[in-house]
């Protein structure tokens, strides 16, 4: 059995990445968050700590938080992997990138300067987005919409449920259905591997 670490945001992809890690086997050791000194919440996403704590506690699952800088972000995320690869005896990280390959080239330097293997088992077509959307919303987890790019995407938009009616109106937009270069970001406060909702 592989174990693993996750890069961990709180959002649709990477929990439809532990999902895929755990249906086909593998075991994820801890959730990995990065938490920059200049907002004290989460990277991109911009979450509530304690909001991504009460999530790992009821996926049964460790939070480890990546304290770093804008400046020094890559420096500081190997440094506490490497440190994590020794605490729960790491074979590998994953990450819920899909299509955009800068992001993966750099996981895969990650992963190879901390002596890890990098995972990406969502990784796919751009052209297979918006099945891919479906597929989370048909697989029983729920999210809600917490941020937007305000110039793609209106801002009335956070507080929205991911459900039917999101993916007909994302579908008319000249967007990205997953959001993978940040349209939009997700919380996931409910599902089939949540032990209890988590929403506030």
């Amino acid at each position: 059995m592989v174990r693993i670490a996750l890069s961990w945001s709180g959002g649709k992809d990477s929990c439809m990445a532990l999902h895929e890690l755990i249906n086909r086997g593998d075991e994820v050791a801890c959730l990995l968050t990065t938490v920059p000194q200049e907002t004290g919440k989460t990277f991109a996403h911009n979450e509530d700590i304690k909001k991504m704590e009460a999530q790992a506690e009821s996926l049964g699952i460790p939070l480890e938080l990546v304290h770093c800088t804008y400046d020094t972000y890559t420096e500081d995320f190997l440094e506490e992997l490497v440190k994590l690869k020794t605490k729960y005896r790491l074979d590998a990280i994953a990450f819920g990138d899909m299509y955009l390959e800068g992001h993966r080239e750099w996981g895969q330097k990650l992963a190879d300067a901390a002596g890890l293997k990098a995972v990406y088992p969502l990784w796919s077509e751009q052209s297979e987005m918006l099945t891919m959307l479906n597929k989370f919303i048909n697989s029983g987890y729920k999210a809600e919409v917490i941020k937007v790019r305000e110039d793609v995407l209106p801002l009335d938009w956070v507080g929205r449920l991911l459900d039917e009616s999101f993916i007909k109106d994302i579908s008319e937009k000249d967007v990205c259905p997953m959001g993978e270069s940040g349209e939009y970001h997700t919380f996931v406060y409910d599902g089939p591997l949540f032990k209890k909702e988590v929403r506030s």
